[in-house]
């Protein structure tokens, strides 16, 4: 459990010696390819750490059509904080891409590792703001930037995860067809190609 390790001890600033508590806060599952850990229509029970692998959370519009949110590889957090929450019935899909192993930290993690060790709750502050940031970051993306900028954007956020999921689902996550995503691509490849 390297990566929730290295997580709670530099991120959150838990003391090393002081991590092995911190196991009571959460669940570890090994979770199969396309196994889904949240469907539409169900309350989300916790957050989900990414210890191996990648998931990917995504809606289904009344037509059918798939859209990514977010996708979740190592040492990245992800969940339905409305549902988690607000015990609302969840509008999103939490499913593995790959194999991976996660971590199911229970509804109370935070609460308990801030009763626990009151310095992390700075740096959990912090990274919720960091979240809300990326999030209007991304809504914004998508509102008023071009498929090229979003495309460029995609690669800064996930540069491990380009060549682990296929071109499809980088289009969903782009607000994109599939055609337009290699569009864009033979355009940059052009562009790269002309200033070389």
């Amino acid at each position: 459990m390297e990566n929730i390790e290295t997580y709670l001890s530099e991120i959150l600033e838990i003391p090393k010696e002081a991590v092995t508590k911190c196991s009571s806060f959460y669940e570890t599952r090994k979770v199969a390819k396309n196994e889904f850990l949240l469907q539409e229509g169900e309350v989300c029970n916790g957050t989900y750490f990414v210890e191996k692998g990648l998931l990917r959370m995504y809606s289904i519009d009344k037509n059918g059509k798939e859209h990514i949110i977010q996708f979740a590889p190592e040492k990245w957090l992800m969940s339905d904080r409305s549902s988690l929450y607000f015990n609302e019935k969840s509008k999103y899909y939490i499913e593995a891409v790959e194999e991976s192993e996660i971590l199911l930290l229970k509804s109370d993690f935070f609460t308990n590792i801030n009763m626990e060790f009151p310095n992390t709750a700075e740096n959990n502050d912090l990274l919720l703001q960091k979240h809300i940031r990326n999030l209007q970051n991304r809504v914004n993306s998508l509102l008023a930037e071009t498929a090229e900028e979003r495309y460029m954007n995609f690669i800064k956020m996930y540069p491990d995860i380009l060549f682990r999921v296929p071109q499809w689902m980088v289009a969903s996550y782009l607000g994109i067809t599939p055609e337009s995503l290699s569009r864009v691509r033979k355009e940059l490849a052009r562009k790269n190609f002309q200033t070389s």
